[in-house]
């Protein structure tokens, strides 16, 4: 369905997306993560035919989005960060706007205004203008303008930023009922959200790719190993970082200290706390917590896009 091929991008000096190849097949539901600045947003650009790319291309369903940028755009409906909604014009005005934009007949734009009422949870709201709205329900109709035309790829960048709690868990219905139909795109930051709705999530880390799969292939692939938190009272940070270092498997500890008691977090290659328990016990330190620490997204997310890669 799409196929991205040594993708690149330059902003003057800067490198915004480094040679990223990735293939999407049709009807997943794929989450772009990655930090401020990793190329997400301008990948999304070029896939949608916004940003031309410096070297590379993009294949929509077998267009060149370079020189077919028309025809690959008849089948994404993108939805930019910023929704791009008139706030004095009523949403039912909006929406019948943008389906003579985008050339649908009288019959098929009634039904289409019907259907995407009701698939994005607006219908309460048609006869109200758009400037009076929440940002959740804003986000609902801007993901009705993307639907309009009924595409069969889906783009969207940052969906749920700025919403609270209920009206995350509402987008992401949404997406995840859209996803059963058509195939999905969306950047985001929120990682319980890639976790959540994503059959597939690819991190960037400046401008490259640095994972790519489910989320049980990332968390078992991930060179996260056993993260072990430990916390001890009566005992010298030094002489226990040292002591904690010795043990064969450790690769770092990390101590932090709050009041008199010690928050040391190791990560090693195999399960330690057996010998953690041990060695604590030998030295009469008290042990307030011993506990390992369940491989999350964000442990990946962390690792794969620290300062150090």
């Amino acid at each position: 369905m799409i196929s991205i091929q040594n993708l690149t991008k330059f902003y003057d000096d800067v490198c915004a997306v480094d040679s990223m190849s990735l293939e999407i097949p049709e009807g997943q539901i794929l989450g772009l993560l990655g930090p401020n600045g990793a190329g997400k947003s301008t990948t999304l650009r070029i896939l949608t035919g916004y940003l031309p790319p410096t070297k590379g291309t993009i294949y929509v369903d077998g267009f060149d989005v370079r020189n077919k940028t028309k025809e690959a755009k008849t089948l994404i409906g993108y939805l930019p960060e910023s929704s791009p909604i008139y706030p004095d014009m009523l949403v039912y005005d909006y929406l019948e706007y943008i389906a003579d934009i985008r050339g649908l007949g009288k019959s098929q734009k009634e039904q289409r205004l019907k259907e995407l009422s009701d698939l994005c949870g607006i219908r309460d709201v048609m006869h109200k203008t758009v400037s009076s709205l929440s940002k959740g329900y804003k986000q609902r109709v801007g993901l009705a303008l993307a639907m309009m035309s009924d595409p069969k790829i889906l783009v969207l960048d940052e969906p749920t930023s700025g919403l609270d709690p209920n009206q995350i868990a509402e987008i992401r219905s949404i997406i995840k009922e859209i996803g059963k139909e058509k195939t999905i795109i969306f950047s985001t930051h929120i990682l319980s959200e890639a976790e959540a709705t994503c059959d597939r999530v690819v991190i960037v880390n400046k401008g490259k790719i640095a994972a790519d799969g489910s989320m049980d292939e990332l968390k078992s692939t991930a060179q996260a190993g056993h993260m072990i938190k430990l916390s001890l009272r009566d005992a010298d940070q030094n002489d226990a970082r040292a002591i904690f270092s010795e043990i064969d498997g450790v690769d770092d500890v990390n101590c932090e200290v709050n009041g008199n008691q010690l928050d040391f977090k190791l990560s090693s290659s195999r399960d330690l706390r057996a010998e953690l328990y041990l060695t604590v016990k030998n030295r009469d330190w008290i042990l307030l917590e011993l506990q390992q620490e369940k491989k999350s997204l964000e442990n990946v997310f962390k690792i794969l896009t620290s300062e150090e890669k």
